[in-house]
């Protein structure tokens, strides 16, 4: 009777557990959570990430060509884009779908080489994937990215993020904290049904289409870009969200300022790209220099009304992009090195400003300083700096190519962080305050506004960050932020997009990029030097233990049941 008592006990609470267990997969089929047990909370999603991929209306598939045998590195970076995706599927109610994709598991080479220059005529650009090991070294070509589709449009997306300076590893955990913001912005941009506006302004000698034509593509795939005159018409950039001042070198007529001002004080958003002085390489060609002018474009009493002043100077700094000089001859052929050029300054941006956070080194060719001035409420945020070797010098300056032949002297290149792109927020003052006869001031259907609501702009000191190279007599457009002598690509091109992204974002998905994932890397040498004994730890250690158990309890049992 007992024993029939006891089983049936033990029945009843395996039914319980069972019952209980059931119970417990209903309920949380009803309420959703998830836990992230990590320090920085890696595995959470943004609530605005959330938010943008339940309210999906359609299937987004996503094509993530990072699939195959893969270095370490690479390997956690593929496990964290799956992660992420597996994340944004589970809040888009299935509305997210991806497959992950080999490029070069085809054995045909010819297909092969086609799928490779479709991907890249696409936008995903190859990484040549050098892994070193003891004594070996392995190389192969990956394409870490993903193209994203939703309904009839495809965008690319870049995986991996470049950064000058950065080792590997910091790479890869820039690009893995990058993974949500990348992955929702796109979304974000692709489902849009009516894309933001945004017109590049012309008329004051401002940089020609073929010389703006590659960030113009990029702007395009995600907004609507048009070109215009300003002429002086009050309504020339209604229905506009952002304008973009590329590299004007010209005056603007006051006409054209009150516009451009009341375009910002209704809301719009305006990046200008404009330069403190005038220089060109054109006049090196012929001469060993050139003199550097300011730049008077009739725009300083705005900007400093706003709060920024680019100063009338040249920035040198000893980080800099290299051009060709002329070391010596060979007989009557002139030999030529490649030196560091001063006035091309190369920018690690230091802020973790969302815009400029873990951004690859930016290019800038004859830029000036900028000085942050006027009203203490407008929000002032320096974006990119010069490095701790740099100088300035005060127009008219002589730029001559001999300064390349000496040795600089770094007492001379003291200053650090001429500020050289900066950000404005807040409630802007009209430029144009207190200025205006009554019958326009007062008037209703001119519709003057002395005061803007929270607003923001960016001012870059140097027009050519925006520029492409362009090869006149071929028409062959060099991509933005390539260098022409190095083939290095600078970050120019994320950067403006960056710029663009955080003016007219008014969901606060820019926010995300500043989300931070710490860095926890293994000591190389010592664990080169301190292999074997953790080799030894973790295989002979466990089986010693068990065997000193073995005994314990053989002894314990021999001396019970002696």
């Amino acid at each position: 009777m007992k024993y029939r008592s006891a089983r049936g006990q033990g029945l009843i609470r395996l039914l319980l557990v069972f019952a209980i267990m059931v119970l417990i997969n209903v309920v949380a089929s009803y309420f959703f959570t998830r836990l992230d047990l990590t320090t920085e909370k890696r595995y959470t999603l943004s609530e605005t990430t959330k938010e943008l991929v339940s309210n999906l209306e359609d299937v987004v598939y996503v094509r993530v060509y990072l699939d195959g045998e893969f270095p370490p590195g690479f390997k956690k970076l593929q496990k964290s884009t799956r992660e992420m995706l597996d994340e944004l599927r589970i809040y888009s109610n299935g509305n997210i779908e991806y497959e992950f994709i080999n490029p070069s598991e085809n054995p045909d080479v010819k297909e092969r080489n086609k799928l490779y220059q479709q991907l890249a005529s696409k936008g995903l650009l190859p990484t040549n994937l050098r892994e070193q090991g003891q004594g070996s070294e392995s190389q192969q070509i990956v394409f870490p990215g993903a193209l994203v589709n939703y309904r009839a449009n495809e965008v690319p997306l870049m995986l991996l993020e470049d950064q000058a300076g950065a080792s590997s590893e910091q790479m890869l955990n820039n690009s893995i904290q990058s993974l949500e913001y990348g992955f929702a912005n796109t979304i974000r941009k692709i489902i849009q049904v009516l894309p933001q506006r945004i017109v590049f302004i012309e008329g004051h000698g401002e940089a020609d289409e073929n010389r703006v034509a590659d960030i113009s593509r990029d702007l395009k795939s995600f907004y609507m870009l048009d070109r215009k005159r300003i002429e002086g018409k009050l309504n020339a950039l209604d229905g506009y969200n952002a304008a973009i001042i590329a590299s004007p070198d010209s005056l603007f007529s006051e006409k054209d300022k009150y516009v451009i001002d009341q375009f910002i004080m209704k809301g719009g958003k305006v990046v200008w790209f404009v330069d403190g002085v005038t220089a060109s390489m054109d006049s090196l060609q012929s001469s060993e220099f050139t003199i550097a002018l300011a730049n008077d474009l009739n725009l300083d009493d705005m900007l400093f009304r706003y709060g920024a002043r680019v100063n009338h100077d040249l920035v040198l700094d000893l980080q800099a992009a290299p051009i060709p000089i002329v070391t010596g001859y060979v007989g009557n052929r002139p030999q030529q090195t490649l030196m560091p050029w001063y006035y091309f300054p190369v920018v690690i941006p230091a802020s973790t400003h969302p815009i400029v956070n873990n951004l690859n080194a930016i290019r800038f060719e004859f830029a000036s300083s900028i000085d942050t001035v006027g009203s203490a409420t407008i929000k002032k945020t320096p974006l990119l700096f010069s490095s701790g070797y740099s100088r300035s010098l005060i127009t008219p300056a002589r730029i001559d190519l001999e300064i390349m032949r000496e040795e600089p002297d770094e007492k001379l290149y003291s200053r650090s962080g001429l500020v050289m792109a900066l950000l404005l927020e807040g409630e802007f003052t009209s430029n144009f305050k207190n200025r205006l006869v009554s019958q326009i001031a007062d008037n209703g259907e001119i519709g003057f506004k002395d005061k803007s609501d929270q607003n923001s702009m960016i001012v870059v000191s140097d027009g050519s960050v925006v520029m492409n190279g362009y090869i006149r007599s071929t028409g062959k457009v060099v991509p933005l932020g390539v260098d022409r002598y190095t083939g290095q690509e600078f970050g120019n091109r994320n950067f403006i997009l960056n710029c663009i992204d955080y003016l007219c974002d008014d969901s606060g998905l820019m926010a995300v990029r500043a989300k931070e994932f710490r860095l926890r890397l293994l000591d190389k040498t010592r664990v080169m030097e301190e292999k074997l004994y953790w080799q030894m730890l973790n295989t002979v250690l466990p089986i010693v233990m068990i065997l000193i158990l073995a005994v314990l309890k053989f002894f314990v049992r021999k001396r019970k049941y002696a």
